[in-house]
Formats: structure tokens, sequence, C-alpha cells
């Protein structure tokens, strides 16, 4: 990768765009590569990058119908954390987070991860009861997470309203190690990675099909820049993946919602911490900028719209404004909705399929950018070796057939 000297990065600094270079290339489909993955998203473009440096397959062409990271990478509230109940489930975005601490030096690339805290509220017996089991159960899998009284999150996150408000703050379950990171930077980080060792990562260019031969191993991908020969298929589509994989015969436990968020006028540093309410479905946190991010719940109705309802957000404000007061006067600066694939139990699917040849990483419901980095590995160990990495074993598509369902409905948080 090119370096500069100080001056010249000076120099490169205050000259305008002038002398900028692309980040990646923007390379015309080749008719045949290794392993294509359908979707230039942050799990796509990891998958791509760790099959390139772990794997040594570098003749991978990402493709992506729009723009990189004009999906749900660029349309979600960033918050990265690992506290979820069950065994598979911890294990999975543990290794997630371990990648997140060191994400930034092995990509060369400043993604703004902030272990600021993920702060889980509880405001009745039922969520006291449902945290302290989450506790404890991240505890034995060495996941760290911690129960604090209401006045404890008080002091931790001192804007909270704790008391007067119509669901009283009854205590809270923290990860520490949680926070944020800059989801744009995640998505050129990992692009400008994967392209340095030899991925094509192709835009604007749809996949339209994908063609089966007679033995039903899959040969490559029909798409709005002509045929793609490959013998390796990772589908990473979000909230289309059900679209997609009926291009190949294969039915998804699937449905895809709209999820929504905004965020406020920058002000001054004034909110240390995440806070998630799954109570009253809504989560706040700061960004860089000074914006309050805010995010809701689904809606209640499936839909492949960005818009979302207005009620969910007008009653996700309302929460806010009790959780904390001061924010009241906030104006509202702008809102998005991103289009999320949630299965049955909450939990995502990253494994083989019944057609050879072919792969996928989806259901990720409202917690697919926590799982950037973690996902993308496994994925790309699932494909390079054809074969699950043991961490993302359990997630199979089979699960939903033979009842072995990992239920995360309450760690989800929102997507419930």
């Amino acid at each position: 990768m090119q370096k500069f000297s100080g001056l010249e990065l000076l120099r490169r600094a205050l000259g305008g765009h002038k002398s900028w270079q692309p980040q990646w290339r923007n390379p015309d489909p080749k008719p045949e590569y290794d392993a294509v993955i359908i979707g230039a998203g942050g799990h796509g473009l990891a998958a791509a990058y760790y099959l390139a440096k772990e794997h040594g397959i570098t003749r991978v062409a990402v493709l992506e119908r729009g723009w990189l990271g004009g999906g749900n990478t660029g349309r979600n509230t960033t918050i990265v954390r690992s506290n979820y109940l069950f065994d598979e489930s911890a294990a999975l975005y543990e290794h997630s987070v371990k990648l997140w601490e060191g994400l930034s030096q092995d990509i060369n690339y400043n993604v703004m991860y902030s272990a600021r805290g993920v702060l889980m509220l509880a405001h009745n017996i039922h969520d006291v009861q449902s945290f302290k089991r989450h506790v404890h159960a991240n505890r034995l899998n060495g996941v760290d997470n911690e129960w604090l009284t209401a006045e404890q999150c008080k002091e931790f996150c001192p804007p909270l309203n704790i008391s007067s408000m119509r669901y009283p703050i009854l205590g809270g379950a923290l990860q520490r190690r949680g926070g944020t990171a800059r989801h744009d930077a995640v998505a050129w980080g990992f692009a400008r990675a994967a392209d340095a060792r030899g991925v094509d990562i192709i835009q604007n260019c749809e996949v339209t099909g994908i063609r089966r031969g007679a033995d039903g191993a899959v040969e490559g991908v029909e798409t709005s820049r002509g045929f793609i020969r490959t013998k390796k298929i990772g589908v990473s589509a979000a909230g289309h993946t059900s679209v997609v994989m009926a291009m190949a015969g294969v039915r998804m436990p699937l449905e895809s919602y709209p999820l929504q968020a905004l965020v406020s006028e920058p002000v001054k540093p004034a909110f240390p911490t995440v806070v998630m309410s799954n109570t009253i479905h809504a989560y706040i946190s700061q960004s860089d900028k000074g914006e309050m991010v805010i995010g809701a719940g689904t809606d209640a109705y499936t839909s492949y719209s960005q818009r979302g309802a207005l009620h969910i957000t007008t009653h996700t404000l309302d929460a806010i404004c009790e959780l904390v007061p001061q924010f009241r006067r906030l104006r509202m600066l702008r809102n998005w909705g991103g289009i999320v694939d949630v299965t049955p139990d909450r939990s995502p699917i990253i494994a083989k399929t019944p057609v050879p040849g072919l792969y996928v990483n989806c259901g990720w419901g409202t917690g697919g950018f926590k799982a950037t980095p973690g996902s993308g590995n496994v994925f790309a160990h699932t494909i390079a070796k054809d074969a699950p990495h043991p961490i993302n074993a359990p997630f199979t598509l089979e699960r939903f057939r033979d009842g072995f369902l990992i239920d995360e409905a309450a760690a989800a948080a929102v997507a419930h």
C-alpha cells in the first residue's frame, strides 16, 4: 500500500481532491472467478477480504446492483456488542467483537471503533430477570456483562431519567466493551483492503439469475453486465436474500421488514454511551459529529420499502423524550429506513445450502452491523472449505427443519 511523507500528506490534505487516488479499482467483470459474492455491504466485503487474506482465494468478484455500502451498511445505527444469551450466539458475536478491537490495524483503515459501552435498560420484573440471566450466561462464556442498579445506570449515563417516566428504570445490563463504529468507514476499509489483495468489486451490476448445471451445482450468475462463470457463490444480500436465493430454487425462512432510524441536529458531547430499551423499543447514542442517533423497532408489516411508517418514529421519539428529557427540544435532522431480513428464531443463517456451491449469509435482523467482521470471517471459511467454521456450524438452514433453534428474540432487542 502506498505511503507518503508528512509533507506530502499535508500537500494532499490542503490541495482539494486533485491528487487523491481512488481507494479501490472500478473493474469490468471477468468471464470467470473462483468465487462470487453477491452484495457489497459490510458482510460481503468482509467475506471477500478474508477469502483473500486467510484462504489465498483472490480471484473473487463482489457484485453490487447499486453502489458499495448503499444498503443496510450505510443505513444502520452502528452498534457493536456481544451480550447474547445462548452459547452459539455468544461465540459468534464475541468472535466479531475481538476482530473489531483490532480491525483498524488489520485493514489499515480507521473504522472509528469506540468501546463506549452498551447499556440495556430494564423497566419491569421480566426485564430484570431476563437481563440478569444474560449477565450470568455471558460470564460463563467469557463475555463481559454486568448488572447495574438504577442509580448506577444514572451514574454511568447522567442524562438518563430513572424515575419520573411511564416505565421507570429498574436497572440495566452493561457491556463495557460494546460501543459503536463508523459504518461507512467499515465498508470503505474492507473494500480497499480486499481490492489491494486482488478482489474485483463491481458496482452497478445486478444479479438477474443463478445458473445451475445438470448435476444441480452452480455454474455462474447472470447479471446486467453479462454472464459470470463460477463454482462458488456466496449470497450476502440482507433484506433481498429471499429474492436472490429464489433464483436458485431455494426457499428461505425469512421475512423482510423496514427498520427506521433518525438523527438529531449536532450538539456538543452530551451522551457518553449507547442506551437500549427493549420494552419501549428505542435506543440512542451520540455520533462523532454530535448527532443523536436514534433507532426504532421494526415496522409491523413485511415490506421492501425503505421508507417505513411515520407512527413508528413518533412513538420512538416519545420514548426517547421520557428517557432523556433534556433532549426534548432537539430538532430532528433526517430519518431513513433499511430492509432487514428476520428469521423465526431471530438468529442468522451462515451456511451451505442444498445447492452445491451455493452459500448464504443472512437473517441478521436488526443486528447485522455488529457482526460484520466475524460474520465475514466465518462465511469466508465456509465458502473456501465447503464446510462451516466451528463458530457458525450451528447456524444452519436445516435447523428450522430439525428444530435446533437458537431463540435470541430477547437479546436481539428491537428485532421482535
